[in-house]
């Protein structure tokens, strides 16, 4: 239990920050190059200025769904733990 607790608590959280750090650095390449970026579309834009929308805002059922997982990632470390305590 402990194995799967581990696997549970650290995969979805790289799996998440993978996917941040790889749109981030889309967007950070497209400001640079003077556009704007659609967060709707994941294109850059040249012509017209788009607002910001948040990561979470974005995929919420990602980033929730990853969390979820993470929580019980912990729990299932803390019963491994438990159990090979005794």
């Amino acid at each position: 239990m402990l194995r799967i607790g581990l696997v549970l608590l650290v995969l979805p959280c790289l799996l998440l920050m993978g996917i941040y750090l790889s749109e981030l650095s889309e967007v950070e390449s497209c400001l640079d190059s003077g556009g704007s970026f659609d967060y709707s579309q994941s294109v850059c834009d040249m012509n017209t200025e788009h607002p910001f929308q948040p990561f979470i805002q974005r995929h919420m059922a990602l980033v929730n769904g990853s969390m979820l997982l993470a929580v019980v990632g912990l729990f299932g470390c803390l019963g491994g733990l438990y159990t090979r305590a005794r």
